[in-house]
């Protein structure tokens, strides 16, 4: 769940980052910033809650597509309902690594890419990208190590069956008192971020910062 969170809003991130990096003007650039970093003034538990009550079988979405004549998904209480719900909250934590990293992007870069005949792709994948690779890095950071240690979100949106890393800490540390296991079990993510660090460092990510 946590890598495919990570990628979606990698995905997610990247056109929007480029969008307000270089297109939007400057009122524009800062409405965006603004609309991207407004839902993290609000409680993480609204926002989930917020979630809750959209993807529910009765909820908004089931609801809405009703009043449409189309079926309802139900997904509320699955892993499709979790993932959606990570996603949207972890995406502003993608998205402004991505801008500032793109924002950093002299222009010159591009009109030296095109003065030696390199078409869009060919100057995504040789120049935007690599120089890109600090801010994805740093996002991808935030959505994995955050989604790996979430318990809130599996409970409140996937149901009781849902057993993340930090569910299964927190019922051994409340409900079976088995500090042992706990801790034990709490190092598995620090293992899984420092495998993932090592990753990074290993296909070149931090070279270019």
């Amino acid at each position: 769940m946590a890598a495919l969170v990570t990628v979606t809003d990698a995905v997610l991130a990247f056109p929007v980052a480029y969008f307000m990096a270089r297109v939007a003007g400057p009122r524009l650039r800062l409405a965006l910033i603004t609309a991207v970093v407004l839902p993290l003034w609000s409680s993480y538990l609204a926002r989930v809650y917020a979630w809750r009550l959209i993807l529910s079988h009765d909820g908004a979405l089931n609801w809405g597509l009703k009043a449409l004549g189309l079926p309802p998904p139900d997904i509320g209480y699955t892993n499709v309902a979790m993932w959606i719900v990570f996603s949207y909250i972890w995406l502003p934590f993608m998205i402004m690594p991505v801008y500032a990293a793109l924002e950093r992007i002299p222009g010159n870069y591009f009109e030296a890419s095109q003065d030696l005949g390199a078409r869009g792709g060919r100057t995504f994948v040789k120049v935007v990208l690599p120089l890109a690779m600090p801010g994805l890095v740093a996002g991808s950071i935030f959505t994995f190590s955050l989604t790996l240690g979430d318990y809130i979100t599996p409970v409140l949106v996937g149901g009781p069956g849902s057993d993340f890393i930090g569910n299964v800490v927190y019922s051994n540390v409340g409900v079976a008192n088995n500090i042992p296991f706990a801790a034990a079990y709490a190092t598995v993510p620090l293992v899984l971020m420092a495998g993932y660090l090592w990753l990074a460092r290993r296909i070149g990510a931090f070279d270019v910062m």
